[in-house]
């Protein structure tokens, strides 16, 4: 029997009733706990404002298998599930264990009200989520009249996607260990022994600069992005609604010429590190994306882009940062980075090395990324088909 099939029989005749999450349940708010209460040393996780812990207490407030809705700060809106007891603060909203659902069902019911939480935060001040708003919620109950069919049913629910959902977990720890192994490799093969290769600086190899330092006239229409070094990412330049862009005059004026084969871009201010190419993007650079555009022939844009990300260079980015809240690495240090330069071929054999394993590790069309891509838009199907109970009954 198919998956498909076995699901439509699952569901086959089922009649639901919907009710607000307030009726059928409790939403208990926390007690917020003081840092110097909390310790590594202890037992149970603290959650306040997002789903890693905030540190750990000697006593929990909360059961295994509870459901939790982060309601303050930017993570306000975040469905959570803790499989262990732990303590909630006033910056998670529990759900009250109850008769009538399995927990870890009703933590995939709310996953698919995640967005409209989140569209639901308060903005003004600290993001703030109504515990209203989440009482308000219509969550399905199979069977309602039926306490142990309902439960026998929710049951297999579960079961069902808590495969898709290990299935992807067990994906993204063989990715974390590939990216590791990765890391070490790379460095490896961009490590030279002393006098086995030439030294030169970034400045004798590229033209170094930033972008704008200051605030260009944004217009909506305009045709060239404005990017700053968070639109930079394994080796793309990744632009969204919220990136601003600006007019072609705008462009005259502050514009740079970059060409595809020889440009490569790193962040410098805040987040410092991250790293891409230009691929004929229409582009106007902020302050915190330095360029290098390649003016001698013994170096290759790949080997230079693959060298920025070593440990090598983050150690030397490390020591040259400055500034006090907001971090910012400097030109003049970008400029005097000393890097081991081997043959334009030897450079050419350890890219085609790195380019096999990078894909591997980051590519999104090819891959473990890929395939974690397709399990959770696959995962994303099946629970919007086992939650929305199509053509069955519907009650408020």
């Amino acid at each position: 029997m198919s998956e498909m099939h076995f699901m439509e029989k699952l569901l086959d005749g089922v009649e639901v009733e919907w009710k607000a999450l307030g009726a059928v349940s409790n939403i208990l708010r926390g007690r917020r706990l003081t840092k110097n209460q909390l310790s590594d040393s202890e037992k149970f996780p603290v959650f306040h404002g997002g789903l890693d812990p905030l540190g750990y207490y000697g006593q929990g407030n909360r059961p295994a298998n509870t459901v939790m809705i982060i309601n303050v700060g930017a993570s306000a809106g975040t469905v959570g599930y803790s499989v262990v007891d732990f303590w909630s603060s006033d910056g998670c909203f529990c759900i009250e264990h109850n008769d009538s659902l399995n927990n870890r069902f009703l933590y995939y019911a709310l996953i698919g009200h995640q967005q409209l939480l989140r569209s639901r935060v308060r903005v003004a001040g600290i993001p703030t989520l109504d515990a209203i708003v989440v009482e308000k919620l219509q969550i399905p109950i199979p069977c309602p009249e039926n306490p142990e069919k309902s439960f026998e049913i929710q049951a297999e629910i579960v079961r069902i996607l808590d495969a898709f959902t290990e299935l992807t977990a067990e994906l993204t720890a063989e990715l974390t260990a590939r990216k590791k192994q990765y890391n070490y490799y790379r460095d490896q093969l961009l490590s030279f022994e002393e006098g086995e290769v030439e030294w030169k600086t970034l400045g004798d190899l590229c033209v170094i600069g930033d972008g704008l330092h200051g605030t260009p006239k944004y217009d909506d229409n305009g045709e060239y992005f404005f990017i700053n070094g968070n639109n930079l990412d394994n080796g793309n330049i990744v632009f969204n609604d919220k990136t601003k862009k600006v007019n072609n005059s705008m462009f005259k004026k502050h514009g740079i010429i970059f060409t595809a084969k020889n440009t490569v871009f790193l962040s410098i201010n805040g987040t410092i590190g991250s790293v891409s190419f230009y691929d004929n993007e229409k582009i106007i650079l902020g302050k915190s994306v330095a360029f290098f555009n390649i003016k001698s022939s013994e170096l290759y844009s790949r080997y230079l882009y693959y060298f920025l990300q070593t440990d090598f260079s983050k150690k030397y980015f490390e020591a040259q940062k400055t500034g006090s809240t907001i971090k910012n690495l400097g030109l003049k240090a970008l400029r005097s980075f000393e890097i081991p330069l081997p043959t334009y071929a030897e450079q050419a054999r350890i890219v085609s090395l790195l380019d096999k394993f990078d894909a591997l590790t980051n590519s999104i069309t090819e891959g473990l990324p890929r395939e974690i891509a397709l399990r959770q838009k696959q995962y994303e199907h099946y629970r919007n088909l086992l939650l929305s109970f199509k053509g069955k009954a519907h009650a408020n």
